[in-house]
């Protein structure tokens, strides 16, 4: 019998990025499934509801026949376990990323010692790259279509008319 090798790419996703989808893209070719999971966290103020996060990115991985797309609260070793996924996927932009994600490592085995976590270093001409620098970005009229998918600086438009924008 053989086994499938489940992977879970757990993240805000606020909004999804070029960064995001050079690591679902590499995921999708090492894993025989992966779940991008859109986590609902608590104590942020996201920017998009987590169903329009989710519908970003169904729409931007629609090509990826192997990846998909779900919204969860909660721990996300109890969302792997749930999925039946083996490796939580994680994704290093900078050296100053990697402490902080180890911590989450080493604190997720803890939960769930049957869980491996995956590091994919993005490639470098993202290595810079977060949706907080999107939206940044957004809020003051800039050009975001070189760090996320068209789809989605239409929709950051929207959110960030530039009118609006110039106003603050």
């Amino acid at each position: 019998m053989t086994r499938s090798l489940l992977a879970v790419y757990p993240g805000s996703f606020d909004p999804v990025t070029f960064g995001h989808l050079d690591i679902i893209h590499r995921a999708s070719r090492l894993f025989d499934g992966v779940t991008v999971t859109v986590l609902n966290n608590p104590s942020k103020q996201p920017l998009f509801s987590l169903e329009e996060r989710m519908a970003q990115l169904r729409l931007v991985t629609a090509d990826l026949p192997n990846v998909t797309v779900d919204g969860f609260a909660g721990l996300t070793v109890d969302y792997a376990r749930l999925k039946g996924a083996r490796v939580l996927i994680r994704g290093l932009r900078a050296v100053s990323d990697f402490e902080l994600e180890l911590q989450m490592a080493h604190t997720n085995k803890t939960l769930a010692v049957e869980l491996e976590t995956c590091f994919l270093a993005t490639s470098n001409e993202y290595s810079f790259l977060s949706s907080s620098v999107v939206k940044q970005i957004a809020r003051f009229g800039g050009p975001v279509e070189h760090l996320v998918p068209q789809a989605i600086a239409e929709e950051l438009r929207a959110v960030f008319p530039l009118s609006q924008s110039l106003e603050k």
